[in-house]
């Protein structure tokens, strides 16, 4: 069965830092595209930032210089590197897993909470 894990949510204070983990189970991500979105309540979940399976990464436009995606194959996670976080950074993060041959994962998601 294939899960998508995702760890390293709760409350930060504003300008503080967090670190997103997820763990993959069932699949090997060195065959995937990963990304990580964020889903506030009311609004449509959008992409925070997408890695490769080259490497390649891009950050939505809003957070690049805060934020960082970064994915280690043998130990089959990605990452997602949060600084400087501000209230609007809330919201529930989910990793997906996607490639034009499989089927496209989703996590559960894990909620960030920034305090001001």
């Amino acid at each position: 069965q294939v899960r998508l894990v995702e760890s390293g949510g709760g409350t930060v204070q504003a300008g503080g830092s967090a670190t997103l983990s997820c763990t993959a189970y069932g699949i090997a991500v060195g065959d995937y595209s990963l990304s990580w979105h964020r889903q506030v309540i009311g609004k449509q979940r959008e992409q925070v930032a997408r890695i490769t399976r080259g490497g390649a990464t891009s950050v939505a436009g809003s957070l690049e210089g805060r934020f960082t995606i970064s994915r280690d194959n043998a130990k089959n996670t990605v990452s997602l590197q949060m600084n400087n976080l501000k209230p609007e950074d809330a919201g529930v993060y989910s990793c997906k897993a996607d490639s034009t041959l499989r089927p496209t994962y989703w996590g559960q998601g894990t909620q960030v909470t920034v305090s001001s």
